[in-house]
């Protein structure tokens, strides 16, 4: 599988011989977000054409996904939050596959799916599954892509040290930790994450709060000095509410921010 990474913005080879990292946030345009689309675009066109000229595409999976929310100058409308946050904006990522001859062009599944399912996936593809003794966390979602099955319910669990979030998904309900604030949202009624329903169905949050415990549990322990990237009020300035800095990484390590906005007021 060949798999697109991170690269340099279009132009910015002085930026990179000016500076050891590329990790700045008082730059870039919307403009030139735009022509990063438009490349990316255009390599995709290339290697999609290269199937076709080699006569391999009827054989071929192409998948088109990310490993995380939209960044700055995204739009991850009707989201809010972004990368590096579990609200809606920083989980929700694309995912297209194409697969001539298997898949239906233009198919839309409703089915909940995260990106730990590619792996069972595409061994489903080729014949075989996960080997029993080392099961896969992911589903294997060809029912759904090649034989239109009806949605099924799942259970999906998140964390992530900056900020000490944590969420949980079962069916429509979602538990979300963000600090000391604790909320719950009906995900596919409210995608704006706005209405906070833990008090009204106190009885779904609890139980979804203990799910992601016992989950927890199961997972290997953070480690406290471990690094994880978070963003401060001051670079994302359309996060109102915040507060100032916070090191949660441990002694030495780079101040990070809080989870800005409406509802960290």
């Amino acid at each position: 599988m060949h798999r697109i990474g991170h690269g340099k913005r279009p132009g910015d080879e002085a930026e990179a011989q000016r500076l050891s990292s590329l990790f700045h946030h008082d730059g870039g345009t919307q403009r030139t977000y735009q022509r990063m689309i438009q490349q990316m675009d255009l390599q995709i066109g290339r290697i999609l054409h290269a199937l076709d000229a080699n006569g391999a595409t009827e054989n071929t999976i192409v998948i088109f996904t990310s490993d995380n929310g939209g960044e700055r100058y995204s739009d991850t409308w009707p989201f809010t939050g972004r990368k590096t946050e579990l609200l809606e904006g920083g989980l929700r990522v694309p995912a297209i596959i194409r697969w001539p001859g298997h898949i239906l062009p233009g198919m839309v599944s409703e089915q909940v799916t995260i990106s730990m399912d590619w792996f069972p996936t595409l061994l489903g593809a080729a014949g075989t599954a996960p080997d029993p003794r080392y099961p896969s966390d992911g589903i294997d979602l060809l029912p759904w892509l090649m034989r239109g099955a009806e949605p099924e319910r799942r259970k999906l669990f998140w964390r992530y040290k900056s900020n000490n979030q944590q969420a949980a998904r079962d069916g429509d309900w979602k538990y979300l930790k963000i600090r000391d604030n604790t909320f719950l949202f009906d995900a596919v009624q409210d995608p704006l994450e706005r209405a906070n329903l833990k008090d009204r169905h106190k009885g779904v949050y609890d139980r979804l709060v203990a799910e992601w415990e016992e989950w927890n549990s199961s997972m290997l322990p953070l480690d406290p000095q471990s690094f994880t990237a978070g963003f401060t009020g001051a670079e994302l300035a359309d996060h109102f509410g915040v507060e100032g800095a916070v090191d949660v990484n441990g002694p030495g390590s780079p101040p990070q921010g809080s989870v800005g906005g409406s509802l960290l007021k």
